[in-house]
């Protein structure tokens, strides 16, 4: 399998090449050069493979470098971090089926990619006699993730810039409790996506990336978005009936990674009917989907915080589709955004983007009162962020197709959410007691890219 820029200006490279790049050296992100398609005998075939076979067998389809034996190896490894026997459960609460991708050691669903990606990365470094300095922006949960995934790893460091004071307590602790030599903690004073700008901005600084062996650890790195598709199989299999039959994906979303995931397992074809794409009050993507709206606009703070983004990096692999594959156009729109504010998009674009997506903007209140009343009626607790899709399927799919809500973290990582909502705090994972008396260790910046050049520079060495 080979892979391609969204932008076009590069030769085609491998699986191996595209995780150690991470982004495109003209600026664009990598995807395959084509889209394997799986055939409904195949799918039959993997409806009861357990979740470490089933991502072999579809991980396997686009790193066909990598020999079979250590691809599995490397998936066991991953997977074994986790503490429930299906990785990725699914339970069937208040007539939805909520999809529980918080059982990996950060609690949340970024951890079933970069368990992944981290061990990945050692891998490759060890086959290739090299180092590298990954480097990643997060609003929350990527953060804590990605340290988890190379902490204590040999020939990695890892800088992780997050927006200062605007990550739940929780997430926060979870990363600069973390005080491996080869791990640090960047707190940005600004938003995330001024963190996630910064990030871009050093690796399209072609000589400072090859100087410092930068790696991606955002979505960004298509090894993220690959490892995501899996689950949106594992939870099919579980919940339709009969292979054919479709569902509803519910998922909530900032920065279009997790629910680009989905959609790469719809064009797969897995018989997926819409993807729902559920946002808060930071809603330029649920605006593109309803309105053909893509304009940017000033970032909401919010009790769902790994959403408050306004500029989703993954959104331009989505883009490069709906241009029909011409990556002249996807240069063009992505060039000209930060001047002009905006990407149009033709009517008959978004007659097709309307055929595969549904989109709700949930605001606060909604979320709270969402997480309270599905409490009352079925005693389970939602985090913030997984109500946005329980209210969004609630509102938007009311046809009797079956519903998978993605649940992306544990609610004890949004407590104060959680009290708002239900008045008592939400029981506290083993791995989340005493966190507040632990050490910590991080650095405040300011949003100033030579600030954060320099840290990185100091610490490389």
């Amino acid at each position: 399998m080979r892979y391609i820029s969204t932008r076009g200006t590069i030769q085609p490279i491998r699986f191996k090449d595209a995780v150690m790049m991470g982004l495109a050296t003209d600026g664009g992100l990598l995807l395959p050069e084509t889209i394997p398609a799986i055939d409904r005998d195949t799918l039959a075939a993997w409806k009861t493979l357990p979740f470490q076979e089933l991502a072999f067998r579809i991980i396997s389809r686009y790193a066909d470098d990598i020999p079979a034996d250590d691809l599995r190896s490397l998936i066991e490894r991953s997977y074994a971090t986790f503490d429930h026997p299906d990785v990725t459960p699914v339970v069937e609460r208040g007539g939805l089926h909520i999809l529980e991708l918080f059982h990996g050691p950060t609690l949340a669903f970024k951890d079933v990619a970069l368990q992944f990606l981290g061990n990945l990365f050692e891998y490759l470094l060890q086959e290739r006699n090299e180092r590298m300095n990954i480097v990643g922006a997060t609003s929350g949960d990527t953060g804590s993730a990605a340290i988890y995934g190379v902490r204590g790893k040999e020939n990695i460091n890892i800088f992780i810039l997050h927006p200062h004071g605007k990550t739940s307590p929780v997430q926060a602790l979870q990363m600069t409790t973390v005080l491996d030599p080869n791990v640090h903690n960047i707190a940005v004073r600004g938003t995330f996506d001024d963190c996630q700008n910064i990030v871009k901005s050093l690796f399209n600084d072609l000589p400072f990336k090859e100087r410092y062996a930068l790696g991606a650890v955002n979505s960004i790195n298509w090894a993220r978005v690959l490892a995501q598709v899996v689950y949106y199989f594992h939870s099919y299999f579980r919940v339709a009936k009969t292979i054919g039959d479709e569902v509803v994906f519910s998922v909530p979303t900032g920065n279009f990674g997790d629910i680009f995931a989905g959609y790469v397992a719809k064009r797969m074809g897995l018989p997926i009917a819409r993807l729902l794409l559920a946002t808060n009050e930071n809603n330029i993507l649920a605006r593109f989907i309803n309105d053909g709206d893509y304009s940017l606009s000033a970032v909401v703070p919010t009790v769902s915080p790994s959403m408050d983004i306004q500029l989703a990096s993954n959104f331009e692999r989505y883009v490069y589709y709906l241009f029909g594959e011409d990556p002249a156009r996807v240069r063009e729109a992505f060039a000209t955004l930060p001047a002009r504010g905006r990407i149009v998009f033709s009517d008959a674009e978004m007659v097709h983007v309307r055929t595969e997506f549904l989109a709700s903007s949930v605001n606060q209140q909604e979320t709270v009162d969402t997480i309270a009343s599905f409490n009352r009626e079925t005693g389970y607790l939602l985090d913030p962020h997984t109500a946005v899709g329980v209210r969004a399927a609630r509102q938007l799919v009311t046809d009797g197709t079956p519903v998978i809500c993605l649940a992306t973290a544990h609610p004890a990582k949004f407590a104060d959410a959680v009290v708002r909502a239900v008045g008592f705090e939400p029981p506290r994972p083993q791995s989340l007691m005493g966190i507040e008396d632990l050490p910590s260790r991080c650095e405040v910046l300011d949003a100033r890219i030579e600030q954060i050049r320099t840290f990185i520079e100091e610490k490389a060495r």
